[in-house]
Order: structure tokens, then sequence, then C-alpha cells
């Protein structure tokens, strides 16, 4: 080869270079999704070498997401499930009730006044008023139960609270459901909603023998009605599976809201024996009888005696009860939250080991050291450092863990990513000793709150990427939750309100969701529904079930053994004529020791190399934009 080439001089303004060690081509593998028995799921992967945080942004920009040291991009149109960037502006995040009480639970965990006997929130926790009691005795103030008729106002919310919290425990038992195989897995359940029974209805619903039903859903018909439409559609395209899923052999042709009423009651009965609830599926409706109001007159009467002898002092007409709650004597836990650099540490992965296991019921073999480093330490991020100028935050650029530590304990740990724009929000796993805390959410407010304090440090850090939004996938819906999203179009590369693409995507999986951006002048509304899937961040946990579980989007090792790329002599047909000369000739390539432009080559090689390689850079090119495959090094060896 000639040595007059030039060699393109290295740099990238003081923050490294991108090269591309391996340009892993299109691959087809299996769906974690749909759970397609084909090889649906089509993307394309780079492996790199080196990556600047400036690169990396513009790669998320254009639909790309890292998994250790693999970039990926879904194929689009093709792919089974289209995974979407979505991104949160944080500074116009406006959290839902949902979200607001996930974080007072936290602070209700650490100051001590949170039932943390039960994995859910109790029946206590939720219909009783708690309000701050001066107990002279301990010094400090406390949360105990008080007379329910004492703030009518407070009063009235609390029901509406406790049936919110009834139906968020049947829709984790509907996924409990599906988990099991007993539902079909992929396709767009209805909420549960949960209704107050008024005395003049209880007759009607009544099961012999109790008399305190309470609260009542008619998710069982909603659920059998979808699974009926489904069905028929299925039908009518002549299609012998309902979802791709085994499963579907087992199921009976048609399953009546009688069954999915008992299946749903059986689910639910660790709830009912914390909570002190009696939980009935009577004839397809799902009713919750109290237990509480069968208690004798007499000590019935004694409680409100004390209740009355304890009212507080200064004419406060709100006070506590002599039986205060048992904060009192616990000190108030302390929550550390550290950021540190990517490396592997050994508590971090036992950590992660224990949530593979008991969380996703991983297969122990599968969850190694060696695996771990690869999905969630190795990182081909380019560290840079705090300049104190205003254009870094004070931590710096990269890739770090998040951890967060509980009086010492180690609870969970974020893997993110922090770049010139945004926090990229990678995985995050927990202990599954503190799944009463929605870690996932909660982790997830504390990064974007992360992202508001450091936007003072440095003004270009404004957006939280959650990572893809899988409509299709109903587990992967809860992202949206965190509102104003958007969602980058796949096609022009251009960021869509939600709250647009929604309906869009409602009829079709894929869609160029620019191509509507403009056609709704309406303010934007947040969504109707509070109902979040704890998957990936957290029913993964997705995040998981951590979704990613993930179900986590995160997982992805491209392997030869799991996946098909496509032959050299198709690549040359179908891509020669997608790229025009003129936007690969400065495509930066690595030749040995030299970098070169790509015009620079032509000639080098004899016609049938030349040929091969013209087509793998444009494919190069196709996917990665010609502005950035001009400042990476494509390496050639």
């Amino acid at each position: 080869m000639a040595g007059n080439y030039r060699n393109e001089a290295s740099g990238g303004g003081g923050r490294g270079k991108s090269v591309v060690r391996w340009d892993c081509g299109r691959r087809e593998s299996y769906c974690g999704y749909c759970r397609s028995p084909n090889l649906s799921r089509v993307s394309h992967g780079l492996r790199m070498q080196s990556l600047t945080v400036d690169d990396y942004q513009d790669l998320l920009d254009r639909g790309w997401r890292r998994s250790g040291s693999l970039l990926y991009k879904p194929d689009m149109s093709s792919t089974c499930c289209p995974s979407y960037t979505i991104r949160l502006r944080a500074a116009d995040f406006s959290p839902s009730k949902e979200q607001n009480r996930v974080r007072k639970r936290m602070e209700r965990f650490l100051d001590g006044t949170l039932d943390t006997k039960a994995k859910y929130e109790l029946l206590e926790d939720l219909s009783t008023p708690k309000v701050a009691c001066e107990c002279e005795c301990h010094g400090r103030s406390s949360l105990a139960t008080v007379e329910p008729s004492v703030d009518k106002e407070e009063d009235k919310n609390e029901p509406e609270q406790f049936m919110h919290y009834l139906s968020d425990a049947i829709d984790k038992a509907v996924h409990t459901c599906i988990e099991s195989e007993r539902f079909p897995a992929n396709l767009q359940l209805p909420k549960a909603s949960v209704k107050g029974v008024s005395p003049t209805k209880k007759k009607k619903k009544l099961v012999k023998g109790l008399e305190n039903l309470s609260y009542t859903s008619n998710i069982a018909f909603q659920l059998a009605a979808t699974l009926r439409r489904a069905r028929s559609e299925k039908k009518d395209e002549k299609q012998s599976e309902f979802s791709g899923n085994s499963a579907e052999d087992q199921l009976p042709s048609e399953l009546p809201p009688q069954t999915i009423g008992e299946k749903l009651a059986q689910s639910l009965s660790q709830i009912g024996e914390t909570s002190g609830l009696l939980i009935h599926a009577c004839d397809g409706h799902l009713n919750f009888y109290s237990v509480a109001e069968h208690t004798s007159a007499e000590k019935s009467g004694q409680e409100k005696s004390l209740s009355k002898e304890s009212l507080t002092r200064s004419g406060n007409k709100r006070g506590c009860m002599v039986r205060c709650c048992n904060c009192c004597t616990e000190k108030r836990r302390k929550l550390e939250i550290l950021l540190k650099r990517s490396t592997f540490d050994p508590e971090e992965y036992e950590l992660y080991r224990r949530y593979q296991l008991k969380v996703h019921n991983d297969d122990p073999d599968h969850v190694t050291e060696s695996s771990y480093r690869r999905f969630l330490v190795d990182t081909p991020l380019v560290f840079v450092p705090s300049t104190g100028d205003g254009s870094v935050p004070p931590c710096g650029f990269g890739s770090f863990h998040q951890s967060y530590v509980i009086d010492g304990r180690l609870v969970a740990v974020g893997v993110v990513d922090i770049l010139p724009k945004c926090l990229s929000s990678k995985y995050l796993f927990w202990d599954p000793d503190f799944a009463f805390l929605s870690l996932g959410k909660y982790s997830a407010l504390q990064e974007i709150s992360w992202v508001k304090e450091n936007q003072v440090h440095c003004p270009s850090l404004q957006y939280y990427y959650l990572g893809y939004y899988i409509h299709s996938c109903s587990k992967m819906r809860y992202k949206a939750a965190y509102w104003p999203s958007e969602l980058l179009c796949p096609l022009h590369y251009q960021w869509v309100p939600f709250d647009i693409a929604k309906p869009l995507l409602d009829r079709s999986k894929y869609v160029v969701l620019s191509d509507y951006k403009d056609q709704d002048e309406k303010p934007l509304l947040p969504p109707a529904s509070n109902h979040i899937s704890e998957h990936q961040h957290e029913e993964s946990e997705h995040k998981n079930s951590n979704d990613l579980l993930v179900g986590d989007e995160e997982i992805f090792y491209l392997e030869e053994e799991d996946s098909d790329v496509e032959s050299e002599s198709e690549s040359s047909d179908v891509e020669l004529s997608e790229t025009e000369d003129s936007e690969i000739g400065n495509t930066l390539i690595g030749l040995q020791e030299s970098r070169l432009r790509y015009k620079d080559l032509r000639g080098a090689f004899d016609p049938g190399k030349q040929r091969y390689l013209e087509a793998q850079v444009q494919r190069y090119v196709r996917v990665v934009g010609r502005e950035l495959s001009e400042r990476m090094v494509y390496s050639l060896g």
C-alpha cells in the first residue's frame, strides 16, 4: 500500500477519540418483549474500543444505546418491537400523585414512621390519618394514629388513596398471572378500578357470612372481554398462536370472569393476610371485606374512650392516641446517595446477583462476575474531569454507579452515563428486602433531581434519558408516566411530545413521528392515569421484571450463536445504492497505526475487496450519520 496517504491528527477537543473496533452489522435475535419464537428482533451493533461523551450524546439522539462496550440500535422498520428513545426535560418535570407518594414513603421510612413489617402499604397506613405527635418522653415529633373524624377533608381523601392502593395491587396480581403463564403476555390489558361499596349496594354483592364488604372491582369482566376480543381478532387472521407464548396451548378456549376473578383473588391472598382484608371472588366480582370491623362493641368503646382522652393541648383538635406508633422508639435512618465512576465492587456484584436471582429468577449459572462486568462495569466512554468553567459538572462526564446506602447497608445501585446534555439511565438493581420502597421509581426521581441540581454547574445538562420506550410492550409503558416526555422520531431524529405520539402508536407500532409533530397546538396535559407499572426501573424490578427488565431493554448481548448476520453479498447488493459516494468520502478510517479519509484509500485494494469495503462503509455511514462518521474512527485493523 502506498505510503503517501495523509495521517489524520488525533484529538477531539481534549476529550479523546471514538474508535469503532468492530462493526457487528445487522443482526437478528430473539425478543424478550414479545417472546416471539422467531428471530424477530432486528438491530445494528457496533463494538467500541473508545467513545467520547460528545459522540455518545449524538448517538443517543440517533436512537443508539450501549450495553457495556457494545452499541446497538433497533432497525425500527423491521424489528418486532420498535424501541423509541424517550427523554424528559428535568426542569419541566411534573410528578404524579403516585410519584409523590413514593417520595413520601421513603421519607416516612427514614423517619421511622413507616410500618416495615409488611411488604405492602397496609390498610392502617393508608386509611388512617397521621399527624405530628409531640411525645415529651422522646423529645421529638413522630406520627401517630388519630381519631378518624377529626379532619373531615383529610378523611375524604383517605378512602381514595386506599382504593388507588388496591388498584395497584390488582394490577400487580395481573402481572403475576402473566408471568406465571396463566394469562397471555403480549396484550394491552386494562387498568384495575376499585370502587367503594355503599350500604345500599352491599346486599346485592354479599357472600354469605361476610357482612363488611367495603370495596369491589369488576376487573375480571374487563380482562375477560379483552381476552375474548383478542382471540376473535387472531381467529379472523387465521393465526394459530395467541401471543407467541407456549403457555397459550395450556389456556382454555375461553376464560370467564368467574375463573379470572378466582385467579386474582388467589394471587392477592398475601395482601389480604398482611392488611387485615378478606378477598373473595363472587360471580366475577373481586370483593374486599374488612375484618377490622368484626370487633366487639366493648373493645370499640374502649378505643373511642382512649381517643377522646388523648386530645392534645392548646385547643388543637388533632391529637394522638395513648397507643402511640412504634416509631417513637426508633431512631431516624440515614440515607446516603453516593456517585462514583464505574468500577467493579464486590458488594455491588453480590447485590446484583441477589437481585437477578430473586427478582428475575435468572439461572444462577448465568449470573456470573464476568457477565456483570461486561454488562454494567465495562464502558468505552472516555472520562472527562470537571474543568470548573461551567462546561462540565463537578463529577465529570462518563459512566458512573450511583449507590443508595441506608444506615451503612447497600440497598440499590443505579448505573448511569452522564453526558453533555443529559443523565442517561442504564440499569438499576436493588435489595429485594426493600421492594416496599419502590426503589425503581424513587431512584428515577432522584436522578431527575440530580439533573436539576447540576444544571447550575453545567447549563447544557438539561435532560433525563430513560432508555427505550416500547409501546407494544405494556410493561415498558411506565416510562411515559414521567411527564412531560418526548419520543425520538426514528427517521428524522426530531423529538415529538409523547401526547402527540401516543395515539399514533396506538394504531401502528412503527410511526415516523416527526410527520405529525406540529399537528396539535393544544397545551400538553399530564397522563390521565397515575397507575404506573414498577417494572425497570422496578418490575423488571424491570426499570423489571426491571424491565429490563428491564424485560430489560438494556440487557443486549450480541453473540454469534444468538444472532444471524446478513451475508456480504446481500450487503453489497442492497447498500451500494443507498448512500452517495460524496457522503462516504470523508469517513475516518483506522488502518493499522494510521487514520485516513476513505477517499484517500480508493484504489489501494483489489476490486473485490474494494467493493466489499465500500458496501461496509456505506452501511456504517447510514446507521451513524455522515457527521459522526467523519469524527469517529472506523477501524479496519
